[in-house]
């Protein structure tokens, strides 16, 4: 699934960076559709907080889903403006709100680790492994399981 180019001793993934609540994670280059700075988000009525509202961009629906909700956070209060990262499942489209958007990484799939035992619950339930990078771990989120919402939270 995760977009991979042959380099001498192995393969290579590219991952999107973004920071929530001052952890890096990493997507796969190829789940992501686009990075965008959301505007005008509707507030879906009876909708859990995972889901900050849905939004129109270039004429099409994007459900938009809070990230710091989904992982346990507490809300943003450094008073900037959040970005999204769209990503498409089963042919609905989708806005992971973070922090803040960084680079694009290319690392050796074979550099990819299990998730750690102590790596917060939380995070772990929606990550498909870290990678140890200079001073800090990049925890992987595992698209499809970001969005495996509870049925309650579909209804919106």
């Amino acid at each position: 699934m995760s977009k991979k180019t042959q380099v001498g001793e192995g393969a290579m993934v590219e991952y999107v960076t973004a920071m929530i609540g001052g952890q890096l994670f990493g997507l796969p280059i190829s789940r992501v559709q686009d990075v965008f700075m959301p505007e005008r988000v509707t507030r879906v009525p009876l909708a859990s907080r995972e889901i900050a509202g849905v939004l129109n961009l270039r004429g099409r629906i994007v459900t938009v889903i809070d990230m710091r909700a989904r992982l346990g956070l507490p809300k943003a209060e450094d008073g900037k403006a959040p970005m999204a990262v769209g990503v498409d499942l089963r042919g609905e489209s989708y806005g992971l709100l973070i922090d803040q958007i960084g680079e694009v990484l290319r690392l050796p799939e074979a550099g990819m680790e299990e998730n750690p035992v102590n790596l917060d619950p939380r995070m772990a339930k929606l990550a498909g492994g870290v990678h140890r990078l200079d001073g800090q771990l990049m925890v992987v989120l595992d698209v499809d399981r970001v969005l495996e919402l509870a049925p309650e939270m579909m209804a919106a």
